[in-house]
């Protein structure tokens, strides 16, 4: 039924139509199914090309039950905020990591930063993301130390001189603008080549060129950025 898990045979339709070069949204119109299902049933198990129906049916059984086995019974999920439905903010928080993962960061990586995202403060301490995502502290050091690196995660302390690690929509602003400064050096190393190999030959008309693309680029990309700021900080309005 829409909403529920998907069976073995919406996966064979799945399969088909990854085959037949369908796009998700036909596929989930085909299963009554929201395009969302569609997007983290195949990014999850393969890709659009690697995409095998009866493995992502024994993967999805093993990590039911492994999701049984480690919760004890009688428990239940924490509740959550404003009457939020904790089942529905788990399947969210799994769907923005494979998204995240698909985007280039690594698993555990891509989980700290799903994990920060789906809290209204943005912000908790290495011992609550440990306990959340169920690893162990170095796990998140090593974790919130390579998104730091990237500008997606900033630390501050709190008034018990706490770390907490963070996202803010100023991290989108710096992650931009940091990701077009990185052409940079490989703009600069071209030209450099432009003199050694012969301005004029095929060689250095080819890195002359790539260097003018990616410096276009970076700056439109910049500019976009600067214009687009405010954006970030603009709050959606409630009904």
């Amino acid at each position: 039924m829409p909403g529920g898990r998907l069976t073995q045979a919406e996966r064979q339709q799945i399969a088909v139509g990854l085959a037949d070069g369908l796009a998700y949204a036909e596929i989930a119109r085909r299963l009554s199914r929201p395009t969302s299902t569609i997007t983290r049933e195949v990014t999850r198990n393969g890709g659009p090309t690697g995409y095998r129906a009866d493995l992502a049916h024994r993967a999805t059984q093993q990590r039911t039950h492994r999701r049984k086995q480690a919760a004890p019974q009688g428990t239940k999920a924490p509740a959550q905020p404003h009457g939020r439905d904790a089942e529905a903010v788990h399947e969210y928080q799994e769907m923005l990591t494979t998204v995240l993962m698909t985007s280039g960061l690594p698993k555990m990586m891509a989980r700290v930063l799903g994990c920060l995202y789906t809290t209204d403060s943005g912000r908790l301490t290495a011992s609550e993301l440990a306990q959340r995502l169920k690893v162990s502290p170095a796990s998140i050091s090593k974790a919130i130390a390579f998104l730091e690196n990237l500008d997606l995660v900033r630390r501050e302390r709190d008034e018990r001189r706490r770390e907490r690690y963070v996202v803010d929509d100023d991290l989108w602003y710096q992650s931009m603008i940091r990701s077009a400064r990185a052409n940079d050096q490989f703009i600069a190393t071209a030209r450099q080549g432009i003199n050694i190999l012969g301005r004029g030959t095929p060689a250095a008309n080819r890195l002359e060129n790539a260097a003018r693309f990616l410096d276009f680029v970076s700056e439109a990309l910049i500019r976009a950025a600067e214009q687009g700021r405010e954006v970030l900080y603009t709050r959606a309005e409630t009904s």
